[in-house]
């Protein structure tokens, strides 16, 4: 196929990838560097279809191969017809990258930043969306995988989990659970040729999520960081390329911050 971007080596050739959350931002992002390795690419998406298209539509423009699939990930029925689904097109599932997330404001004054004000039910929301939409993806590619006897599945985490700078209760205990669960699985899985990884990064120029941040605060994080640059989403989503292709064959059970080294867990 033909690099939309020349910068990206081949690393995924052949590969078949779902990418949950996939319509916009970094999961967006992730899919499209995915297809320009060399991956065939399934961009999950919940609500946003003209956004998914949208995603696919440059992806194929680009060379690449790629289709849109609407799944609550938070229903492991229609995870599980999405994975069938991209085995019927693609013949296999090589990659998982868990990167859905329930609908989230970051307002550092919301009641949810207080132990005294945040309810059962913030918590709820954030451990359906994040936790258990991540046990029903890897339910669901599973049976595919281990037939295969390979397989990589990449948790999308944050670095608020080591180091609460806002106090998240509810969306960063949701991410947190997702480092006991990417161990559990390597330790489980690791048999069958599974390799299970968390990447967790920081605040991203720009997503979504940080549409809304000045540059004085980018510029502020950049001079608290090693490496005196924010992280920027296609950085990020290099580093997820990494941990999906054969270069991190030896790595599993690891949860690991990409935030050019601003928290060292």
């Amino acid at each position: 196929m033909t690099q939309s971007n020349p910068l990206i080596p081949a690393l995924l050739t052949d590969k078949v990838a779902i990418v949950t959350g996939a319509s916009r931002g970094l999961g967006a992002q992730i899919a499209e560097q995915m297809a320009a390795a060399g991956a065939r690419v399934c961009v999950n998406y919940l609500n946003s279809k003209g956004a998914a298209d949208q995603v696919v539509a440059g992806i194929i423009a680009a060379g690449g191969q790629a289709f849109a699939y609407q799944a609550d990930v938070s229903d492991l029925a229609q995870m599980q017809a999405l994975a069938a689904e991209v085995v019927a097109r693609y013949g296999r599932i090589d990659i998982l990258v868990n990167n859905a997330l329930p609908s989230y404001q970051f307002n550092p004054s919301a009641d949810y930043t207080s132990i005294e004000t945040v309810k059962w039910a913030h918590f709820s929301q954030q451990l359906d969306g994040i936790v258990k939409g991540a046990v029903n993806s890897v339910q669901a590619v599973l049976p595919q995988m281990k037939t295969q006897k390979m397989g990589k599945i990449i948790n999308i985490s944050t670095n608020l989990v080591y180091n609460p700078v806002v106090t998240y209760y509810d969306y960063t205990t949701a991410k947190s659970a997702l480092i006991g669960l990417t161990r559990n699985l390597a330790a489980e899985l690791g048999q069958y040729g599974i390799r299970v990884n968390l990447l967790a990064g920081g605040l991203l120029q720009t997503t979504d999520a940080s549409r809304l941040t000045t540059e004085e605060v980018f510029d502020y994080i950049a001079t608290t960081t090693p490496l005196r640059q924010a992280t920027s989403v296609a950085d990020f989503a290099n580093s997820v390329l990494l941990m999906a292709s054969d270069l991190s064959l030896a790595i599993t059970g690891q949860s690991i911050a990409v935030d050019g080294g601003l928290t060292m867990p």
